[in-house]
């Protein structure tokens, strides 16, 4: 604003035109103009992988999953101890039975087009969400009906009761119930989305999406926090920048060379031995924001021979160790741990029953069930992911080990969305199909038998992989049903014995990775993903 003091100035320098209203107009407007204008302030990240997918139902990649938690939101959040907090819901009741479930939105909620966000959008996105999801499968299967009360209510009513409801909704990362405009969430869940309306603290800028250059994000300005202060994923969402770009850069050190430079503000997860060089600048940071860390996992593809025979799959389990893949890839015993088990080492249901022997490369053991499998030396399509620093080198491991054990392997390289792309089809593995790839997930993912996509063995229904086993699904729904602690133990150490005789998925253990960033960079919150609110540049 111009002071009046600089006004009275201005007009005794303009002498007889002080008398003209234009050219005060005028001569005011420039010095307007020349003010300092608010600084935009933008955030420059390198992600772990481009981002070439755009719908967070469809596919379960975790680049994916950040872009969702960008511009969606959810039902419920779970916050840094491990709780679940409303989140779009302002009122959550309960019936005395358990069956009925009540949400009621709370005020202001609208999407970015500016339409307000209604009962009928959650109840369409909680049907598409649970179509593909196998929390949300399994929930379902409780559930005897959805029905929209008004504009801003909806009601859950249960066949019988479990504890799922609250734990599906809530879920925190892959496939999160992110809630989509009705339009959007009515869109066959097998088929990618093509509007990316959402409701939460950012709007994805598809103008100007480049995928293999960067992907932008921009403030909403209309969102409504919570009132909570943030915690993990729940709490009150402020964006405290104007602008988000994620750059693709898939040369590591390029990547780590911009932040020293500080072209760019941070990186989601540099390589481990790259650490060391960007942590000696005094201006670089680093941050753990996923403390539980992450599991890799080797998944097999039911449907193709020979991974139609469980001995097998079972032949994997006695080749592979642990350690070799984790050397390979980490290195530094610092960032890694063996963990012979399903369920993360250091979480309440982690057990090593049923695994006993396995995971020890005993090649002769391994060697003797291909035999009694009659395995006939069929290529074995192992999708290796050549652009994620922690999943490159996780391949090459396993083909040394497979073929030590006596299978003949076919490892085809590729980027990680082709890999994503590619794992979702049925065709023949010698025709454009799979036999196996390796991936990791975080720990928060496969804390039980219900958030674990991998065990979910509902045939055509399971996740990519496609294990079908009525055992491991009547346990699951055990689970599903049980609320004491002592029982689910009990249940998810009886899962992983029957996981040890059919094989959905192989841990390959534990690894630990978190940012590098400048450290002008504050507030990037403590969670299984990297959220981008609550983060300040000073």
């Amino acid at each position: 604003m111009v002071s009046f003091t600089n006004f009275r100035l201005l007009e005794s320098k303009m002498g007889y035109m002080r008398r003209s209203t234009f050219a005060l107009a005028a001569a005011v407007a420039a010095i307007c103009l020349a003010a300092p204008a608010h600084a935009e302030k933008t955030l420059r990240a390198v992600m772990h992988s481009d981002l070439k997918i755009l719908d967070p139902i469809w596919t379960t990649a975790y680049i994916v999953r950040n872009h969702g938690y960008m511009i969606y939101d959810t039902l419920f959040a779970t916050d840094a101890k491990g709780e679940i907090k409303p989140q779009m819901v302002g009122n959550y009741e309960v019936s005395a039975d358990k069956l009925t479930h009540t949400f009621t939105l709370r005020d202001g909620l609208a999407w970015h087009d500016g339409q307000p966000v209604t009962a009928e959008d959650c109840v369409a996105s909680i049907k598409r969400w649970s179509a593909k999801d196998s929390t949300g499968q399994k929930l379902m299967t409780f559930v005897d009906g959805l029905e929209v009360k008004d504009a801003k209510t909806f009601v859950m009513k249960l066949k019988s009761p479990t504890g799922l409801v609250l734990l599906g909704l809530g879920k925190p990362s892959s496939n999160v119930p992110f809630m989509m405009p009705k339009r959007v969430a009515e869109t066959d869940p097998n088929t990618q989305i093509s509007d990316f309306t959402g409701s939460g603290p950012f709007i994805f800028k598809r103008d100007e999406w480049k995928p293999g250059d960067k992907t932008v994000y921009i403030r909403n300005d209309k969102y409504k926090p919570r009132s909570e202060p943030a915690s993990g994923f729940a709490g009150g969402k402020i964006v405290k920048v104007d602008r988000v770009e994620w750059r693709a850069i898939s040369d590591h050190q390029q990547a780590v060379n911009a932040l020293l430079a500080g072209e760019i503000d941070f990186i989601e997860q540099p390589p481990h031995d790259l650490l060391p060089l960007a942590l000696a600048d005094a201006n670089v940071k680093y941050v753990d924001w996923n403390v539980l860390g992450n599991q890799y996992t080797f998944r097999p593809n039911w449907t193709a021979k020979p991974f139609d025979n469980p001995k097998v799959r079972q032949a994997l389990m006695y080749a592979f160790n642990q350690e070799d893949f984790l050397k390979a890839v980490v290195g530094d015993a610092k960032y890694y741990k063996v963990c012979n088990a399903y369920f993360p080492c250091g979480t309440p249901l982690s057990s090593d029953k049923g695994l006993e022997g396995m995971l020890k490369s005993d090649f002769k053991k391994a060697q003797d069930l291909l035999k009694e499998a009659g395995y006939d030396g069929t290529p074995i399509v192992l999708m290796h992911s050549t652009d994620l620093a922690v999943l490159t080198n996780l391949a090459p491991v396993a083909k040394s080990l497979m073929e030590k054990a006596g299978f003949k392997v076919d490892m085809q390289s590729m980027d990680w969305q082709t890999l994503v792309a590619r794992r979702s089809k049925k065709d023949p593995p010698n025709a454009g199909g799979w036999h196996a790839f390796l991936t990791s997930w975080v720990s928060i993912d496969i804390t039980n038998p219900i958030f674990a996509g991998f065990m979910n063995s509902a045939c055509d229904k399971a996740m990519f992989g496609w294990p079908c086993d009525e055992g491991i699904e009547k346990l699951r729904d055990d689970f599903a049903r049980e609320t004491d602690p002592a029982k689910q133990k009990a249940i998810a150490e009886a899962v992983q014995v029957r996981e040890g005789q059919v094989v959905t998925h192989i841990p390959l253990g534990q690894w630990y990775l978190g940012a590098a960033m400048r450290k002008n960079v504050d507030g990037m919150l403590e969670a299984p993903a990297p959220l981008f609110w609550n983060i300040a540049i000073n």
